[in-house]
């Protein structure tokens, strides 16, 4: 593993600028202040440093000296778990079931709606329903907006709940979600949404560490 340089970086985050996945990690990274070194790659060229490393071939993928860890969900919890001054794993278990829920049933759905073309044999329609059932009992159970006092699963939904609303964010709009919505815009339009999409350079071999944050 390449952290060389700076002794305190220990870590080393292959990830992809839009995948919601590596957003959510790099989200609870950000919150938890914990230093790594950034590989943005690109997944139609995947470099061989990272598929050496990454047992699945899928960011993000954090290696460190323990180990690697290949799971988005994985990567957070290991983040928050050095450092969580927001507190963010301090939530009930109604938050563990809606990222369950979210990472199931919705990312099925929400993967055959924008995807459909991939599906030809799947009702698109159907599956648009099924997100959006899931997303009207989000909007019910928001009461603590995003970045007002977050969880874990305010960071682990939202970058899907964005690929969603963005498949046709006009239709996403008009949709009678008033506290989604809210959520939704609190996060899109947060500092610490800027600050994981800045756009870096694809790593190549050899190069200097990126450090994030």
């Amino acid at each position: 593993m390449d952290v060389a340089d700076d002794p305190a970086v220990t870590a080393t985050l292959y990830s992809f600028r839009r995948c919601p996945y590596a957003m959510r990690a790099r989200l609870a990274i950000l919150s938890a202040g914990t230093r790594v070194h950034l590989r943005e790659i690109l997944l139609r060229d995947k470099p061989r440093a990272f598929l050496d490393a990454s047992p699945s071939g899928t960011v993000p993928c954090l290696v460190q000296d323990a180990g690697v860890i290949d799971e988005s969900l994985d990567i957070m919890i290991w983040a928050l778990g050095t450092s969580d001054p927001d507190g963010l794993l301090d939530m009930p278990q109604a938050g563990w079931d809606l990222i369950t829920r979210c990472d199931g049933p919705f990312k099925h759905a929400l993967d055959r709606t924008k995807y459909a073309t991939r599906y030809p044999d799947e009702n698109a329609a159907k599956h648009r329903a099924d997100a959006s059932a899931f997303l009207a009992y989000l909007d019910a159970q928001i009461i603590v907006h995003i970045f007002d006092r977050p969880s874990l699963a305010d960071l682990a939904i939202a970058p899907f709940v964005r690929q969603f609303a963005f498949i046709d964010k006009p239709w996403f709009d008009a949709q009678p979600w008033p506290n989604l919505q809210s959520w939704l815009d609190r996060f899109l339009f947060s500092d610490a949404f800027d600050l994981i999409m800045i756009k870096h350079p694809v790593w190549r071999d050899g190069d200097a560490p990126t450090d994030f944050p």
